[in-house]
């Protein structure tokens, strides 16, 4: 090979090699460019996602924003904003008010316990009953299930005084109280299939398109008002004229017939 011929050859290499060099330095170019991007859109997206998690954040909760719902009274309350909810016989001279949250396992207990013998007093016009409700261990344990529980008992008192007596009852028994950190009446359906033990409500399309559509959620919150400014510190509360209804040598509520029947005989008396 002449001199000429291999210098030739070599340049040709080196001009090859060139050029490859110029179209490698292009792909990696691009391929910089690509991964710029890329970071640039991959930071834009989690700055995005951040913002949309604060947005979403500072969104109201659900039962915050129910507060601004329009107010719906269910029948059978009286009261400017149908929180009083009274029942039992007119020409009872006595009102025993009681104060319940749904959640409360110590008001299941009350119920299953002494519930009965209260409906028996109440039915033979020893008192009528006051009812308040309470939604505090919402906000102790976390959770919905006591305002859920309250506007469910608000669409049943809605059917009638019966229908809630009723009802209440069923969803204080052993059978459909849940411990009270199982937040089961946050759930709807469960609320529903509890009042189909309850023969006014059971298969009721208005009662359970009313549970379903939050009907009385706004009525459910302005009950708690109720109990929050009452100045009670607990569930279950028994009171009557004022006074507050507890077992012998306690403060609390009289969980058993002969402790309540011993408080109801003084207060009616008093």
């Amino acid at each position: 090979m002449s001199k000429r011929n291999s210098q030739s050859a070599k340049t040709a290499a080196r001009e090859r090699l060139r050029e490859e060099r110029e179209r490698q330095a292009k792909r990696d170019k691009v391929k910089r460019q690509v991964i710029v991007a890329c970071s640039i859109v991959g930071v834009l997206a989690i700055a995005g996602g951040i913002s949309y998690a604060v947005v979403q954040g500072n969104k109201p909760g659900y039962w915050e924003a129910a507060k601004d719902d329009k107010l719906v009274k269910p029948a059978n309350t009286t009261g400017a904003d149908g929180t009083t909810v009274v029942y039992g016989k007119s020409t009872a001279k006595k009102t025993l008010v009681m104060y319940e949250d749904p959640r409360c396992p110590v008001c299941a207990q009350f119920e299953q316990t002494v519930g009965s013998t209260v409906e028996k007093d109440l039915e033979a016009g020893k008192f009528k009953i006051q009812y308040v409700g309470a939604t505090f261990l919402d906000n102790g344990l976390g959770g919905e299930g006591s305002k859920n529980a309250l506007s469910a008992m608000g669409a049943a008192l809605n059917v009638s005084s019966d229908a809630f007596k009723e009802y209440k009852t069923a969803l204080y028994s052993a059978k459909w109280h849940p411990d009270e950190n199982d937040d089961k009446f946050k759930d709807d359906a469960y609320l529903i299939k509890v009042a189909d033990t309850v023969p006014a409500l059971k298969g009721n399309a208005a009662f359970q398109k009313a549970v379903k559509d939050g009907t009385y959620d706004k009525w459910a919150l302005e009950m708690s008002k109720v109990f929050d400014k009452s100045g009670v510190k607990g569930t279950p509360t028994l009171k009557m004229d004022g006074k507050t209804l507890t077992a012998p040598g306690s403060e609390n509520a009289p969980m058993s017939v002969a402790d309540f029947n011993t408080a109801l005989e003084a207060a009616l008396k008093g």
